[in-house]
């Protein structure tokens, strides 16, 4: 198990729309596993295993993020558009460097509390995988399927959540740990 810094779309219908239409048109396309609803995510940061972040870093560290993220409007951000990479088919998150912000203050808040501080990707690329690919196979069908674009939908990211995530099968699954609100200094507490 793994602390993760999230954004998640448990209160953001749009995106769980958009992912389902998506997944909508790759059913029945071998190799992939289709992210159910209530695991989609965008993931932000790595911050280390459970079992070697103590309560306190965890603790310093979520204080640490909302003293950081009081300061950062939430973002609006737009997904539509598809990338294919081996391992998954994913929605881009646009404009490129939108969250930016959020992902410097996670990382300082993570480095300050003496956690790791690694981007789910290096450089990071914030996306919302729609699904996994479970085996090697052409790309073509998803292609052929999904296209390079759906309906963009517009979503506002009002917080980043710390969550204590474990793969179960080919897919994500977490508990959350604390969720931390953009520009409120007050929020989460």
């Amino acid at each position: 198990m793994q602390y993760h810094w999230h954004l998640l779309f448990h209160d953001q219908p749009a995106v769980q729309d958009l992912a389902k239409e998506a997944q909508r048109r790759l059913a029945g396309i071998p190799n992939l596993d289709l992210v159910p609803s209530q695991w989609l995510h965008l993931t932000t940061l790595v911050v280390g295993f459970a079992d070697e972040v103590s309560a306190d870093q965890v603790a310093a560290m979520t204080a640490g993020a909302r003293r950081r993220l009081a300061s950062v409007a939430p973002i609006q951000v737009t997904l539509g558009r598809i990338f294919y990479h081996p391992e998954a088919v994913v929605l881009a998150v646009e404009p490129s460097g939108a969250l930016d912000p959020v992902l410097h203050a996670l990382a300082a808040a993570a480095r300050a509390a003496g956690c790791a501080a690694m981007p789910d990707t290096d450089p990071w690329l914030p996306h919302v995988t729609v699904a996994y690919s479970n085996s090697a196979g052409p790309a073509a069908p998803a292609i052929a399927a999904l296209g390079r674009r759906l309906p963009e939908t517009t979503v506002t990211i009002r917080s980043a959540s710390l969550v204590a995530q474990t793969q179960v099968g080919h897919t994500w699954q977490w508990r959350p740990v604390a969720e931390v609100h953009l520009g409120s200094p007050a929020a989460g507490s």
